[in-house]
């Protein structure tokens, strides 16, 4: 826990750089805009759809449709939610992450060595998979709602596999090789799933939340590149040897 408590204070830190903020603000405004668009068109489609499928078609049979409307009605801002912060979390792999990486690999990270596979095609296939399995899980907890407490703990633990999914991997593809990737993440399995959890609680933080996708971004590239410095020891290495 010490390893994310480190990773989360770095990210905060980092804030004090106005290049920073500019890359956490970008997608905190397109998460704000399309949120508002979103609520505005899609809520009422949302709750219907909600409203014909089970669990809540189901309740509606039973006579409680009273209950079905406030799931449903629970269910749809949710999913306007994680529609909002799924776009934004996208935004901030794709576009964002390498320009924080950049930053951060020539200031704080300078002695970690790029000697990963710098792909932003690979990058985009992890981001667009991830995102497809999150839609996927969304949809089949649906039934599990019915469950006091589930309709709030499923998507949480959705949003912070989402984030450890898509920005793990981002963050150390570039300076990460192959092996070193694959030891980093069974070592570090658990530490990055609770980073990824407390992102998922932080962004549904009025305000804050806004902030999240890229903040999430900027705390998984702090963690990754202290934990790849670690694994080597402290060491300088370079792709052709030069420097040890």
């Amino acid at each position: 826990m010490g390893d994310v408590m480190l990773a989360l204070a770095r990210t905060f830190g980092s804030l004090r750089s106005g290049k920073v903020w500019l890359y956490v603000l970008v997608p905190a405004l397109f998460s704000f805009v399309l949120w508002i668009v979103l609520a505005i068109w899609g809520l009422g489609w949302v709750v219907d759809w909600l409203l014909g499928h089970p669990p809540m078609s189901l309740l509606i049979a039973w006579g409680v449709a009273w209950l079905a409307h406030i799931l449903a009605y629970l269910g749809g801002w949710m999913a306007i939610f994680a529609g909002a912060y799924l776009t934004a979390s996208l935004l901030a792999a794709l576009v964002i992450m390498p320009l924080l990486l950049k930053h951060l690999s020539e200031t704080e990270y300078a002695d970690v060595a790029p000697m990963g596979k710098d792909s932003f095609v690979a990058a985009a296939l992890n981001s667009v998979l991830a995102s497809l399995v999150f839609v996927a899980g969304w949809f089949l907890s649906l039934p599990f709602w019915l469950v006091p407490g589930l309709s709030l703990v499923l998507p949480l633990l959705l949003m912070a596999w989402l984030n450890r999914r898509t920005f793990a991997y981002d963050a150390l593809s570039q300076h990460a090789t192959g092996a070193e990737w694959q030891q980093l993440r069974q070592q570090h399995k658990a530490p990055l799933f609770m980073l990824g959890l407390t992102m998922a609680l932080l962004a549904h933080i009025p305000v804050i939340g806004l902030l999240v996708p890229a903040l999430a971004a900027l705390s998984f590239v702090h963690y990754g590149l202290e934990a790849l410095r670690r694994s080597r020891g402290g060491a300088i290495v370079s792709i052709e040897g030069e420097r040890l």
